[in-house]
């Protein structure tokens, strides 16, 4: 895994706006928690009986030695986690009510973190490379991901990329066109897929992200997922849950796609393993604290509903052919 690593300080409430004014405002629960997407997926692995070692960067600071303290309790390698002495670990407020979050994030020591601290003889080792938050550490890791990644494919790893959310706006350049096309799997939620394809639809988005032949799921949070890539399209859904807390879901989705799909599983399998593991996560406060083993996941999975249709793009190439 690599990416962000930064404690959550998570406020839960039905209604967690602030009053300002210098008003006091009382709310259900403030917790410290292990924040951060790359952090919460090599959790979420790890509890699912995966190898996971995480690369990141981290201040010397008590923020730091939390994160570092709960990944290795969680089996995560950390060894390669960067400390840098003069910056403080980035930190972040989740404002959470049920399916419904604010985030604030200061950045800090994440933002330190490039290509040429991923150690080769980890990135050697790997069958899988993960990548969360490529926006957060787009001009820090972004000029050598493209590299990074297509050396983990030549060393016979797969790979795989969250961007998450763009908070400049810009949602990429060149930089970015070069990292997706190493991509092996680009998970983008729904919202995120209809800014990275600039499509007005879920359908064109689709068909935009799988037209270069890399495989892509898109999370629709409750609603399940849409798996493609050139050739077929399937979605996936589980019965509807109530959550507690929805951080960190996605990321947690993420961590079962991948174990299922080292597992051998195929797509929507994997897919089902994912929103399984996702959905699980949501019956507790932060991204990790319900993250489920897995057998349990798996029993979940089992009731996973799917439905399979035309390939991205063919509805438009069927209506061209009339």
């Amino acid at each position: 895994m690599l990416g962000d690593c930064n404690p959550d300080v998570l406020v839960l409430d039905g209604d967690v706006t602030p009053a300002f004014g210098q008003q006091e405002k009382l709310v259900g629960s403030i917790d410290l928690v292990v924040g951060g997407s790359a952090a919460i997926t090599a959790v979420a692995a790890a509890r699912l009986g995966l190898n996971v070692a995480l690369v990141a960067a981290v201040g010397a600071d008590p923020a730091g030695a939390f994160m570092l303290d709960q990944l290795t309790r969680e089996g995560v390698d950390v060894g390669a986690v960067v400390i840098r002495a003069q910056t403080p670990t980035g930190m972040t407020v989740a404002l959470s009510r049920g399916r419904d979050r604010a985030i604030l994030t200061a950045l800090g020591a994440m933002t330190s973190l490039t290509a040429a601290d991923v150690p080769g003889t980890l990135l050697a080792r790997a069958r899988h490379v993960h990548v969360s938050s490529y926006f957060l550490l787009e001009d820090s890791l972004g000029p050598g991901l493209a590299g990074l990644l297509s050396a983990a494919r030549a060393g016979g790893a797969t790979t795989s990329l969250d961007t998450n959310w763009d908070p400049s706006g810009r949602w990429g350049d060149e930089r970015l066109a070069a990292a997706i096309a190493q991509t092996d799997l680009l998970l983008p939620n729904e919202a995120e897929a209809l800014r990275l394809s600039g499509a007005g639809s879920l359908d064109d988005a689709v068909s935009t992200l799988a037209a270069a032949g890399r495989r892509l799921v898109v999370k629709l949070g409750e609603r399940g997922v849409v798996c493609a890539d050139r050739s077929a399209r399937h979605e996936v859904s589980l019965p509807a849950a109530t959550p507690v807390d929805t951080t960190g879901a996605g990321d947690c989705f993420n961590a079962g796609l991948i174990a299922g799909l080292l597992q051998g599983l195929a797509l929507p399998a994997a897919a089902a393993l994912g929103c399984a593991t996702g959905a699980l996560s949501t019956g507790g406060l932060g991204g990790t604290a319900s993250a489920p083993d897995l057998p349990t996941a798996a029993r979940l999975a089992a009731l996973a509903s799917e439905t399979s249709g035309m390939p991205p793009g063919a509805h438009e190439r069927f209506r061209n052919k009339k």
